[in-house]
């Protein structure tokens, strides 16, 4: 029997079906061949990007001020942009970081700049910090503004830190009076009213047991439908804030808010005159700093008038004046800006006021917690007295008439 043999094949070269293998070193991959191979690293990664609810993960924004930190850095000493971009992304240790720094360094290798490569990804990269590098890439001090740009976020952290663990325990303080009433008057309050029909059939029952009650049976039979109008309404609000009059509706609130209205102007002011007076250290002309620091305010009202400050600079006039007429500076800020102005100084000065803002507004912030925490108390117990004077004033009137 015959052994069969297979007929030698010549050897040819074959290209490897994977994106980017298989080529000569000298030779590209194909646009078909990078977008393939993107979606495919797109795909491996995605569940490490995305939360269980299919939305981007958020990134931490002191992860993002360090990294930008570290990107000044590498710039500094001489790294090419495309070179920092690679060892930043292979070094962070959040996936959705590396995935956006991927994204922004090849959008730069396909000629695209920096403010533009991070403005695809809003969600990461607030308008401000693309003002400012777009900016500082025009302007040829990009390490400075990313460093300035990390230190900038880094205290806005730091601010919104101390305003979290000022307000948390007035806020549980009333979660918890809230839950303790709720259920005093859901399930407590409807014992009492078998024992009070006596007093009802007689109208000998006090006004404020019977609206207790009263309140009592509404939760007990519409509580479920009152909860489901209330999210509907939170809904229907955050619909309306999507929209040019919800925003400036709720900007003008912000600012009429008991006791907080003026802290948030003050913070607000702050931001105002720590950006202007970065940028304009920077060499950012003035108009363009003034473009830039308008949207750093956060408030539409006082956006408004910076950008009428500007439009005032074009004809000549000062920055003080129209910043004066809106009416919402503070009368020691517009005139610091004016002398500022007169004597050639205004970047330092600018940025004296803010660090002046913030440490005036860290202060009220502090007293208005001590003074919060014991209105809270008295508002619960005040509550809770109520429930029990309304539920012990029939059982005296009872014990009055059986005595």
């Amino acid at each position: 029997m015959a052994l069969v043999t297979n007929p030698p094949r010549t050897r040819t070269a074959r290209r490897d079906p994977r994106p980017g293998k298989g080529a000569s070193p000298g030779t590209k991959p194909s646009p078909q061949a990078r977008t393939a191979a993107k979606k495919k690293a797109g795909a491996a990664r995605g569940s490490s990007t995305r939360n269980w609810f299919g939305a981007k993960r958020k990134i931490r924004s002191q992860l993002l001020a360090t990294t930008l930190s570290q990107m000044a850095d590498l710039l500094d000493s001489g790294v090419p942009l495309l070179r920092t971009l690679e060892v930043l992304s292979r070094q962070s240790s959040q996936p959705r970081l590396s995935e956006v720094l991927d994204d922004i360094r090849e959008q730069i290798s396909e000629g695209a700049t920096l403010d533009a490569a991070f403005a695809r990804h809003p969600d990461v990269f607030s308008d401000l910090m693309i003002s400012m590098i777009r900016a500082g890439g025009e302007g040829g001090f990009l390490e400075d503004v990313l460093k300035r740009t990390a230190s900038f976020i880094e205290e806005q952290e730091d601010l919104k830190a101390r305003v979290i663990g000022a307000v948390t325990y007035p806020v549980l303080l009333g979660i918890a009076g809230f839950t303790v009433t709720t259920v005093l008057i859901i399930f407590f309050v409807p014992k009492f009213s078998e024992l009070f029909d006596r007093l009802r059939q007689r109208g000998e029952l006090p006004s404020l047991t019977i609206g207790l009650l009263g309140l009592s049976d509404f939760l007990r039979a519409y509580g479920v439908y009152l909860v489901i109008a209330l999210v509907a309404v939170a809904f229907w609000i955050r619909s309306q804030l999507k929209t040019q009059r919800g925003l400036d509706l709720r900007d003008r609130l912000k600012l009429k808010v008991p006791l907080g209205g003026k802290i948030y102007l003050n913070l607000a002011v702050s931001r105002f005159c720590r950006v202007l007076g970065t940028l304009l250290h920077n060499g950012v002309p003035i108009l363009r700093a003034l473009e830039i620091s308008s949207d750093s305010t956060g408030n539409r009202m006082l956006s408004a008038a910076v950008q009428a400050a500007a439009a005032n600079i074009t004809s000549g006039e000062s920055l003080s004046r129209p910043l004066a007429a809106c009416g919402l500076f503070p009368g020691t800020v517009v005139e610091m800006i004016a002398v500022a102005e007169e004597s050639n100084n205004l970047e330092n000065v600018l940025v004296d006021i803010a660090d002046g803002i913030e440490r005036r507004t860290q202060r009220q912030l502090d007293l208005m917690v001590r003074l919060l925490e014991p209105m809270m108390l008295l508002i619960m117990a005040s509550v809770i007295l109520v429930v029990v004077i309304a539920l012990l004033l029939p059982v005296f009137q009872m014990s009055t008439t059986i005595g």
